[in-house]
């Protein structure tokens, strides 16, 4: 980040601290959803951030907000309990040197997470294709760590099985394909119940309202963006929004604290689910 920027950002956060308070205590503060793609210290790119970098924002996160769950961020949302910030971490794609550093951190720290895996790329073992074509092939996560990551506690969420711009598909039976099928791919490899998807991409140019029904028909407790919004108590607990992980530290601070900005100028972008259908209770197999 520039120097200036830097300088102007730090300014802004400690400018607006007392507005955000004052939101906290008269409606109950946002909780903020993050994710992360990759954490690994060499092949950066724009969707990596270095070991270094994820540890200090963990501690960080540590000392100044709650950690949560989605489960648990639901529930705040449903309820209207959100006393103090909170944040619910997230990761997409499924890439391997995740589990070198980063997810053993959280397991050591007790942290809660929720982990989105584009399924097809890890039964076959296969990079993705953006990666590909940037010359680094990247390895995704094997089978195997995805099993040890659910045993170890994490969530594991879908995120496709190809990671299909899903703005861009409108045929059913495609999307049964990425939004069910994933799901099935990992509750094989798991052997648990998957109970969350996320959109890849996550821009409003890359939902889609049918996708969010299906979803929901089939019995997903929630889908996530990715286009940076907050989750607010006594909004929408079946569409969570998220915010990127910025690799500046100062920068998440501010949008983790709420930045006014983001809340002015960000709008929920809802579907309004079918009628609650009762969830699915044939056991996994």
């Amino acid at each position: 980040m520039p120097f200036l920027r830097h300088i102007a950002l730090g300014a802004w956060y400690y400018a607006s601290l007392p507005w955000r308070r004052r939101l906290a205590r008269k409606n109950g503060a946002p909780i903020t959803i993050l994710f992360y793609h990759r954490v690994a210290d060499e092949h950066s790119n724009a969707w990596t951030i270095s070991n270094r970098q994820f540890e200090r924002q963990i501690q960080w996160l540590k000392q100044h907000v709650e950690l949560i769950s989605l489960e648990e961020t639901q529930r705040r949302i449903r309820t209207g309990d959100s006393p103090r910030p909170a944040v619910a971490l997230t990761f997409d794609d499924g890439y391997a040197e995740n589990c070198d550093h980063a997810l053993p951190l959280l397991v050591k720290e007790r942290i809660p997470c929720t982990y989105f895996v584009a399924s097809r790329f890890v039964m076959n073992q296969q990079p993705f294709p953006h990666d590909v074509l940037a010359g680094t092939p990247l390895p995704v996560n094997t089978p195997e760590q995805i099993r040890a990551l659910a045993r170890a506690g994490f969530e594991i969420g879908a995120h496709t099985r190809s990671h299909a711009d899903l703005g861009c598909v409108r045929d059913r039976r495609s999307l049964q394909d990425e939004v069910v099928g994933a799901r099935h791919d990992l509750e094989s490899i798991t052997g648990q119940r998957v109970r969350y998807f996320a959109f890849p991409f996550g821009l409003h140019r890359n939902l889609n309202a049918n996708a969010f029904r299906l979803a929901h028909e089939v019995g997903y407790e929630a889908v996530c963006s990715a286009y940076g919004g907050y989750n607010h108590p006594g909004g929408d607990p079946f569409h969570l929004q998220r915010f990127h992980a910025d690799p500046h530290l100062l920068r998440l601070k501010n949008w983790v604290l709420v930045d006014p900005r983001k809340e002015y100028r960000t709008s929920p972008f809802h579907y309004l689910p079918l009628p609650v259908k009762k969830a699915r209770t044939e056991p996994v197999t």
